[in-house]
């Protein structure tokens, strides 16, 4: 074999080495964001182009563009690729090494011979030489098997870390989308308050005229009116700060202008979360994200610990090396050099058996073994986390739920008082304390209402969080 047909073979080699490291490479199954239970809100973060916010902005846009521009979202996607590669890695220790080595040098050698010049010698020459290396692990107790294991147990463990991510997020934006439109619909609520206030204050007033209501009725009502006055303004303040909070999750200006759709009327319970608490429960410790990445790290500590044994366990390989040059050759000393060509080849097996390496491998394998222990540690601390979570949720859905229609009954009683009490005042026959207790109730109805709807979408969004099944919920 020529050098020319050792750069063929060479070249040959790693185009071949190139094309199955591409096959190997989990990272081409990952073009997009993996799937996640957040359902179809997620897409490839090339994709995230918005215009302006919807008319009005819809939680399902709010959650997609605060998953498009979060650092933490892209956080955990980068997390994600980096333990694909990790796996790709693993993967690379299943093909052979192949390296290639080429040198060439001007080499002026000369040898004086004292007392016999005869002997000298003086030569100057090119140089170059050119190998091909091969190793290539044929055996090695599961060593390899083991480190893959780990490899794609760490990637399991990002993808749910990234699912928990998602849905912590997802439920952060919600929370405040759900603050933001409680906030909205509550400034409503005091701007209609302060204008019935601004009606009954007239009335009063008008009755004063006539001198058929003494002054403090109007004085009674006019401190009614201004209290609602301060109500709306103090209302328009916490929908500012709402409407800038939700803004920033969506990495938009916080005095961006948003337009929500008032408080939907109508709650009801999900057909989706019918189950008994029980069976959220047991759901959750089985599928949650956070109990999936943890379950992931436990099997990467196994594996690792698997590797760690391995690795100290005989290998065999098979190894194999051509070589050539052209190192000009002398018959002896005072001989001149004469042009000479070089060749060396062999294949083989290559056996690798640790004998001793200081007790290292062993405490080595006793850290992974207490790395295992903790994991499993974690992932039980994981499983009653989701529990109580799901346990809590699922409680405060049902308060929520029964709020709503507690509220609802609340405002009927209150605007039919108060259309009663409006009445008896203007025929003279009601007193204004009994016009503005009507009113004041009625305000706190509405205002109560509009609290039990806000809560009882939270909490119907907190429980489908806790138990990691996002995409049960509408998000209309």
């Amino acid at each position: 074999m020529n050098a020319r047909q050792a750069m063929l073979l060479l070249a040959a080699t790693v185009l071949c080495h190139v094309t199955v490291a591409r096959a190997f490479d989990p990272l081409r199954t990952q073009a997009a964001i993996p799937a996640t239970s957040a359902g179809s809100i997620v897409s490839d973060p090339a994709g995230c182009v918005f215009g302006d916010p919807g008319q009005p902005l819809t939680l399902a846009e709010a959650v997609q563009r605060a998953l498009c521009s979060n650092p933490r979202t892209r956080e955990a996607w980068a997390d994600v690729k980096a333990q694909a590669a990790g796996v790709g890695v693993a993967r690379a220790a299943y093909l052979p090494t192949l390296t290639g080595n080429a040198q060439i040098v001007r080499d002026d050698s000369s040898t004086d011979v004292s007392g016999h010049p005869q002997l000298g010698s003086d030569s100057r020459s090119s140089v170059h030489s050119e190998s091909v290396s091969l190793s290539w692990t044929l055996y090695d107790f599961g060593a390899r098997s083991a480190a893959l294991r780990n490899a794609n147990a760490l990637l399991a463990a990002a993808q749910s870390a990234q699912d928990a991510a998602i849905q912590a997020l997802f439920v952060t934006v919600a929370k405040d989308y759900s603050a933001a439109q409680a906030a909205q619909s509550q400034l409503a609520v005091a701007g209609a308050v302060e204008q019935m206030s601004g009606r009954s204050a007239l009335v009063a007033q008008s009755r004063v005229d006539k001198g058929i209501a003494p002054i403090s009725d109007a004085l009674q009502a006019k401190t009614a009116w201004g209290q609602a006055v301060l109500a709306r303004n103090r209302a328009e303040g916490v929908w500012q700060t709402a409407q800038g909070t939700l803004a920033a999750d969506m990495d938009l200006s916080p005095d961006r202008v948003l337009d929500l759709p008032a408080v939907a009327e109508g709650a009801h319970p999900d057909a989706n979360f019918a189950q008994s608490v029980s069976e959220l429960m047991g759901e959750a410790r089985r599928t949650h994200p956070e109990v999936l990445s943890t379950q992931a790290q436990v099997d990467a500590a196994a594996a690792k610990v698997d590797q760690t044994r391995a690795q100290g366990l005989p290998t065999l390989s098979l190894v194999s090396k051509y070589l050539q040059n052209n190192q000009p050759a002398s018959l002896g000393l005072g001989i001149p050099t004469f042009p000479a060509t070089g060749h060396e080849w062999y294949v083989g097996v290559q056996l690798t058996i640790p004998i001793f390496e200081g007790f290292g491998r062993l405490y080595q394998v006793h850290q992974g073994e207490a790395q295992l222990e903790r994991q499993a540690d974690a992932l039980e601390d994981a499983r009653q986390h989701v529990a109580l979570e799901v346990w809590n949720s699922y409680q405060a859905v049902r308060t929520s739920t029964a709020a709503v229609g507690d509220s609802e009954t609340l405002l009927g009683i209150a605007e039919q008082s108060f259309a009663a009490a409006e009445r008896r005042y203007q025929a003279g026959v009601g007193s204004v304390l009994e016009l503005l207790n009507a009113q004041s109730g009625l305000a706190n109805a509405k205002h109560q209402r509009v609290q039990a709807l806000a809560d009882w979408h939270a909490a119907r969004l907190r429980l489908a969080g806790s138990i990691g099944k996002l995409d049960v919920v509408d998000l209309r």
